[in-house]
């Protein structure tokens, strides 16, 4: 499944596009869409737009997810925070693809283990899981690829686990045994 990952923002928009088969993952693109503080907001955000059809256009994918929302102290940068969002989600849609959202406290979850973790700990986690050499930056980059594997390890679910007919009296995980282990 190829999964383009996007963390919105007015001023740079990251995006990241990997592909996965549910347990393992490889990098195709990521980056920033980085648009001039000088021009008008209207216009900003018809460049995040254009970049962002182009680049769905180029890699395809089959699903986009995005970070969700935060409410932050500043009421006018969360509006900016959202036209900006809104306008991936255009982009999107546009493009005739399902769009994922997921909180960024549910992307660390998925990455480190820990809701709060810190923006280092996710880039380190993206570039172990994608076996880069090299951490992506800028950390947009970074967070958007953080975004598409929590998609992929969320889209895929938990693999079904059947109990044989003579282990239903298990009652703890470490008398578990699973089909075929031998043990």
């Amino acid at each position: 499944m190829r999964i383009f990952g996007i963390d919105p923002g007015s001023r740079r928009t990251g995006y990241g596009c990997i592909d996965s088969d549910g347990s393992r993952y490889r990098l195709v693109a990521c980056g920033a869409v980085t648009v001039s503080t000088r021009l008008p907001f209207s216009d900003r955000l018809a460049g995040i737009y254009d970049e962002l059809a182009s680049l769905l256009a180029t890699h395809r994918p089959e699903c986009v997810a995005i970070e969700d929302v935060f409410v932050a102290r500043n009421a006018k940068s969360s509006l900016k925070l959202g036209h900006a969002r809104g306008v991936a989600m255009l982009a999107a849609s546009k493009a005739g693809l399902t769009v994922a959202e997921y909180t960024a406290t549910e992307v660390k979850l998925a990455l480190v283990g820990f809701g709060r973790a810190e923006k280092a700990q996710v880039q380190q986690m993206v570039a172990l899981l994608l076996g880069l050499d090299t951490l992506p930056t800028p950390h947009d980059a970074s967070d958007a690829l953080a975004i598409a594997v929590c998609h992929a390890n969320t889209a895929a679910g938990p693999a079904p686990t059947r109990l044989t007919v003579d282990q239903t009296h298990v009652r703890s995980w470490r008398q578990y045994r699973p089909e075929g282990s031998g043990s």
